[in-house]
């Protein structure tokens, strides 16, 4: 399975050692090395850096870990492929421009014979099963709301409706954002930490390395970061429910809803993850 970053900010905040973590999983600390993607809003729209050689090897991450890009809203993503050739086209995350702004979608699992009839307005330039999920989602909220932005409750409670027919086609471990929020789906792992003041030392898994935020971060500063697996040793994480949707906004969570997954998908859901 795939490995998912995100991180929702109070302020705009850089990921540098967060991602140095991350990055060492694509293929150093882990297996998952078929390339990675990583994309940092600013305003409405995000800037996105793609490569298909192994995160834990490449010169764009080595790029990412000492360029402190700030930002309120950021998706990271490793690939191990399910489906999909190991092309740029397929790696996450993947862009969208809607109501005038770009969204950012990646997704860590596997749908099995998900093969929606999609209208147009949105369609895959590569071969993957995530790619179509999100083209469906971005149609599914153009013919929910038109060109009528929602705000954030309407806009979870549509993701919500979306993310349980997707659930019926296997693992759907899912970051989305709008560049106002990020949403955040479990099916069988993720995790997440809200980091405010006081801050703390914080000190890598997969890196030598500590920061003390209360050298970095100031009073009024907050910060959520979501992870398929902790980051760091010595803080506490809060792991995901399987079916959990949550949003995020303003550096903590705000919204929360357990989406119902139908038992043969559950059982086979932890089957893959007892395997991963």
């Amino acid at each position: 399975m795939c490995q998912l970053l995100g991180m929702n900010c109070a302020t705009p905040t850089d990921i540098t050692f967060s991602f140095t973590g991350f990055a060492a999983r694509g293929g150093g600390t882990d297996h998952h090395a078929d390339g990675f993607g990583i994309a940092f809003y600013e305003n409405r729209g995000s800037r996105c850096f793609l490569d298909n050689a192994p995160c834990c090897r490449s010169p764009v991450a080595e790029l990412i870990k000492h360029y402190p890009i700030k930002s309120r809203n950021v998706i990271a993503h490793i690939r191990k492929a399910t489906q999909g050739a190991l092309e740029l086209e397929n790696c996450h995350p993947f862009v969208r421009e809607h109501w005038g702004r770009h969204w950012l979608f990646a997704h860590n699992g596997d749908l099995k014979d998900f093969d929606p009839a999609l209208r147009g307005d949105y369609l895959p330039m590569g071969q993957t099963d995530s790619e179509r999920a999100f083209c469906f989602m971005m149609e599914g909220l153009r013919m929910r709301f038109g060109m009528a932005e929602p705000d954030d409750a309407r806009l979870f409670e549509a993701v919500a409706d979306m993310t349980q027919e997707l659930t019926r086609y296997g693992v759907f471990n899912f970051l989305l954002s709008n560049g106002r929020c990020l949403m955040a789906h479990c099916s069988t792992q993720l995790h997440y930490i809200t980091r405010a003041w006081p801050f703390h030392a914080a000190h890598l898994i997969d890196a030598d390395m500590t920061v003390d935020f209360a050298r970095t971060h100031a009073e009024g500063d907050r910060v959520s970061v979501i992870t398929t697996r902790p980051l760091t040793d010595n803080e506490t994480w809060t792991r995901f429910q399987p079916g959990e949707l949550m949003l995020f906004a303003d550096g903590e969570p705000r919204l929360r809803q357990r989406i119902d997954i139908p038992e043969d998908i559950q059982r086979a859901n932890w089957q893959n993850l007892a395997c991963a």
